[in-house]
């Protein structure tokens, strides 16, 4: 056992209570992050979104434009989240083989990171493509939505490995 004091938890108030932390004294700096994700899809989900033939139409411009838009309204959904001045998104939707790549980067300049609105971002540009796929593929798959990198703030650069 370490004698080392635990890490404060920086969503919590001194009684244990969560909190939106205090973020008026740090710095205003660019800050990007960037996550990942995918949805796995039948070969004829796969096939529709190829040929163009998705009967709700175009499955891909809309994730996408869901996606910017989960982006931006990250604290309504996420409780202890900032509203943030959210200054780029881009979501990217990558048709594959086995299903949907999807990639999401958001830029702020501002007192806190963008990590959860690009996994936000990443998240709402998936269930959105199942819904716009269900009709041909009711059994759509969620998988590996993850950060890969963030930049900028106190902490600097960090990198998935």
């Amino acid at each position: 056992m370490s004698d080392a004091a635990p890490a404060r938890l920086t969503h919590l108030d001194e009684a244990g209570r969560a909190r939106m932390v205090d973020v008026s004294a740090k710095d205003v700096t660019v800050r990007t992050a960037t996550a990942s994700g995918r949805v796995l899809l039948s070969a004829a989900a796969v096939a529709a979104l190829r040929d163009g033939t998705v009967p709700k139409g175009d499955a891909l411009a809309v994730a996408r434009i869901a996606g910017i838009a989960g982006a931006k309204r990250t604290p309504d959904l996420i409780p202890l989240c900032h509203p943030l001045a959210i200054h780029a998104v881009t979501v990217d939707l990558a048709v594959e083989d086995a299903g949907v790549a999807i990639t999401a980067s958001v830029r702020t300049a501002d007192r806190t990171g963008v990590e959860m609105e690009a996994l936000t971002s990443v998240s709402v540009a998936a269930l959105t493509l199942i819904d716009m796929i269900k009709a041909v593929d009711k059994g759509a798959v969620i998988t590996d939505v993850r950060l890969e990198a963030k930049d900028g703030g106190k902490s600097g650069s960090w990198r998935r490995g």
